[in-house]
């Protein structure tokens, strides 16, 4: 967090020429930052222990985007990215079984609309669909028995992004995640900063 604050401290002041145009068409980006999942999961059958965990991690991935100014200083636009936390499984042992959860990937699908405040700083809203890869492994005096699961979700945030050169533009972004399906619970909290190359 405090690495993030920091460089977003240190791009306010970059100074670029930029056109009304710096916010159209498309890019590509990498992005990595914080990453904290809340889980709350029911127990189950068999002495399976219910779970009650906070995780942070450290989170990292690419994306591709399309922008587009549809009216002076308003962007809108679409994403596609795909991200990998390190170190974020988490796990409870009960008196018959232990139950590990592994979130290995993810997958948004989200929309943004923003407001130029100058011709090269965007402040923008974001939300979508979110799908995460999720494997539960159970381990009894029998052995372990795992298996995978997609979690469908929505995601919403925002954040601001600031052209540095012609071409590449600088983000911090902040985000929530509901990844939670029937009873129990399933979020996740994101800081992130992007560099990204646009076309």
């Amino acid at each position: 967090m405090k690495t993030c604050l920091v460089i977003a401290a240190a791009l306010a002041p970059v100074s670029v020429q930029a056109s009304a145009q710096d916010f159209n068409g498309p890019s590509v980006g990498v992005q990595a930052g914080w990453n904290r999942t809340d889980a709350r999961l029911p127990q189950g059958g068999n002495g399976i222990p219910g779970i009650d965990r906070s995780t942070d991690a450290f989170v990292g991935g690419a994306f591709l985007a399309y922008d587009d100014e549809v009216a002076p200083r308003i962007v809108i636009g679409g994403q596609a990215e795909f991200n990998v936390a390190a170190s974020d499984d988490f796990g409870e042992v009960g008196e018959t079984a232990a139950r590990r959860v592994n979130p290995r990937y993810a997958f948004d699908l989200t929309a943004r609309a923003g407001y130029l405040t100058t011709p090269a700083t965007l402040l923008y809203v974001r939300g979508g669909y979110s799908n995460a890869r999720v494997r539960t492994t159970i381990g009894t005096d029998a052995g372990d028995r795992s298996s995978s699961a997609h979690r469908d979700g929505w995601m919403i945030g925002g954040g601001a992004e600031r052209m540095i050169t012609d071409h590449v533009s600088a983000r911090l972004e902040y985000r929530y995640t509901d990844l939670g399906e029937g009873p129990g619970r399933f979020d996740r909290h994101q800081v992130l900063i992007g560099a990204a190359y646009r076309f």
